[in-house]
């Protein structure tokens, strides 16, 4: 065969991975792993790490991130970012607070809290889709707008009247399920957990799921193959919105009263947990599983730097480190495939 001529495989990649390759290309095998290690080591330092106090206590924590990092992935995939969520999460939950503070029935609160979630959404998904503005731009004047009407709708108080069904508000994000003398299981993961299958089966098994990638993979290829690209990109920032109300309900819940304050800072947890997950910030990557697996690792990780006596601080350096580290895995695989 002339040296000119290019084999097959050259041509096209006819040899697929083995199973075993790409669990180890996969992102979120690795930070699972990590999270393993980190654990055994805990276990081995602190006695009070594998307590179930302490399991309890770091489920829960990383649910209200997790919940949120589910609704950054189909944003992140089609190529996007929403810095606004943690705004949208204290804004939510304020609007939540007020209307089960003036009587209303709890569904009623709910409703209205979810509804100023994705109403918020639904502007942000707007601009960006169908007015074309950068969403870096639209999401970051959100983030400041949201936070500011929550100051203004709250007065700068805490609100912590929740009305003549308080009770069972509060058990829905303080309560769990008891499996026993040892075992609970907090409210927020389950509904994780039930969130995270749902955003598998949507991102996986749906036509808007398939769309989802197909924009983040090549918006333009996307939109000539008549893949409702606007509508697409709206939909992925309501939802975003919509995550962050659902985790404001949920965290309102358990804190058993709210501020302004709510969420802040926690667009970039979030952003960093679907980040870590394996979810590419250029578009076209990232999994259900990702999401919620970066969130574990960095509760688990600020868990076990107070339990090893370390200063909180640390906390900030080390989950950018493990950014800093995904981004340049994911760099590493794309200059292996070119």
């Amino acid at each position: 065969m002339s040296k000119n001529v290019a084999s097959i495989e050259d041509v096209v990649e006819v040899r697929e991975s083995s199973p075993l390759q790409r669990i180890l290309g996969n992102q979120a095998f690795w930070i699972t792993l990590a999270i393993v290690i980190i654990s055994i080591v805990m276990t081995i330092l602190s006695d009070a790490f594998l307590t179930s106090n302490n399991l309890f206590n770091v489920t829960r924590n990383l649910s209200f991130i997790g919940i949120m990092a589910l609704g950054m992935t189909p944003v992140i995939i089609t190529a996007g970012i929403d810095l606004s969520v943690g705004s949208v999460m204290g804004l939510s939950g304020v609007i939540l607070g007020l209307v089960l503070g003036a009587g209303q029935p709890m569904w009623v609160g709910i409703t209205i809290g979810l509804g100023t979630a994705l109403f918020v959404g639904g502007v942000n998904g707007f601009l960006i889709a169908y007015v074309r503005l950068n969403p870096f731009v639209v999401t970051l004047g959100m983030l400041s707008l949201a936070r500011s009407q929550a100051i203004v709708f709250s007065q700068n108080k805490m609100i912590f009247d929740f009305g003549p069904e308080a009770r069972r508000f509060l058990d829905l994000g303080g309560g769990a399920l008891e499996l026993g003398q040892f075992a609970r299981i907090p409210n927020p993961l389950i509904a994780m957990v039930i969130l995270a299958v749902i955003f598998w089966f949507l991102l996986n098994y749906t036509p808007w799921g398939q769309y989802v990638y197909a924009v983040g993979g090549n918006e333009e290829a996307a939109r000539l193959t008549g893949v409702p690209v606007r509508w697409i990109k709206m939909s992925v920032y309501m939802l975003s919105a919509l995550m962050a109300g659902i985790a404001a309900v949920l965290m309102v819940g358990w804190l058993g009263a709210v501020t302004n304050a709510l969420g802040t800072g926690d667009e970039l947890r979030v952003i960093a947990a679907t980040v870590i997950g394996g979810a590419n910030l250029l578009g076209g990557a990232g999994t259900a599983y990702g999401a919620v697996i970066g969130a574990v690792l960095i509760e688990v990780i600020r868990n076990a730097l107070i339990l090893a006596g370390v200063s909180a601080f640390w906390n900030g350096t080390f989950v950018g480190l493990f950014i800093i580290l995904a981004v340049f895995l994911e760099r590493l695989r794309n200059y292996r495939r070119a």
